[in-house]
């Protein structure tokens, strides 16, 4: 009698942790400044989960610095109820510890809940480029060491690293010209101040529709349905060079388990909405929404991916 009494408070107690959170506002740190597509992520989320959830306020907070290891050490050192959550691109997951001293252990102190979008860069020349294909510019390259430049978001960026990873793999070499973020790419490449750049498919594509950027190539497995005239880089040649930019969700570690659920539940709820997925497709976005034990294994090869490659190339951080 006893034991069956235990076993129904045990059940009790657990049925209310799940009911009582959320019991404040959850805040979605985000660890770059407004605009951006991890900022265009957490907000789309932030504005349906409160729903998803009862009713909940669902706030996001741009803590931006230090390539995104700012907002990950806030979250890291948040309290692990499910109250303060991440949503991230690949860097302070897999890249940022490999550049700069970080004050977090990526595989260890996040509770890993869903990637939930990836997309692909494109390898983009102005509209006025010599270059009218991959092959141009590979020919080029092995003609010209050392001179063809590629401008990126900064140094350990996912376009930099595209670009590492490129010239690694086709046994070439440019000029890597790092600004500080996406806008001053853009200008310049737009400019002809610079040659070519490995942009994220969503950033480039409102200046390929309107002609003044080229599209010449694109770093995923298969062709965008956005791009599908645009052939990978690896029907170019260039092998094992597939890149996919992503943003996730994660949360201090230690979550409840039911709470831990019912935020993957829900975020998979949000971005299985037609009208939220369609909008996303149509700027790029591939919908990945894995699960935690998916999330841990995907981001462990990434981390040892990027490792690889900026050990070898001897990339430093700004």
């Amino acid at each position: 009698m006893k034991k069956a009494l235990l076993t129904l408070m045990l059940a009790g107690s657990a049925s209310l942790s799940a009911f009582a959170w959320p019991d404040k506002p959850i805040t979605i740190v985000v660890p770059f400044p407004p605009g951006g597509s991890t900022d265009l992520i957490a907000r789309t989320l932030s504005n349906k989960m409160g729903e998803k959830l009862g009713g909940a306020t669902v706030v996001v907070d741009n803590k931006p610095g230090a390539t995104g290891t700012i907002g990950a050490q806030h979250v890291v050192r948040s309290a692990a109820d499910g109250h303060t959550l991440f949503v991230s691109s690949l860097g302070p997951f897999v890249i940022a510890p490999h550049l700069i001293k970080v004050n977090y252990d990526a595989l260890k102190d996040l509770d890993p809940i869903t990637v939930v979008v990836q997309a692909p860069n494109v390898l983009v020349v102005p509209a006025a480029s010599a270059h009218k294909s991959l092959a141009d510019v590979i020919a080029y390259q092995k003609a010209n060491p050392g001179k063809m430049t590629f401008a990126s978001s900064g140094n350990g960026s996912s376009d930099h690293l595209t670009a590492e990873l490129f010239w690694q793999q086709t046994n070439t070499s440019g000029v890597h010209i790092p600004y500080k973020g996406g806008g001053p790419v853009m200008t310049d490449l737009l400019g002809n101040q610079v040659d070519a750049s490995f942009m994220n498919i969503n950033t480039a594509m409102p200046q390929i529709k309107a002609g003044k950027l080229k599209p010449l190539a694109i770093t995923s497995a298969k062709r965008s349905p956005l791009l599908p005239d645009v052939p990978t880089l690896e029907e170019g040649g260039v092998k094992d060079a597939n890149v996919q930019s992503w943003q996730a969700l994660a949360a201090p570690k230690g979550i409840p388990a039911d709470v831990k659920k019912r935020l993957h539940d829900a975020t998979l709820a949000v971005f299985k909405d037609p009208q939220v997925n369609g909008k996303l497709l149509e700027l790029g976005f591939e919908l990945v929404l894995n699960t935690p034990e998916q999330f841990a294994a995907f981001q462990a090869a990434e981390f040892a991916r990027w490792q690889k490659l900026i050990t070898a190339r001897n990339i430093k951080a700004d």
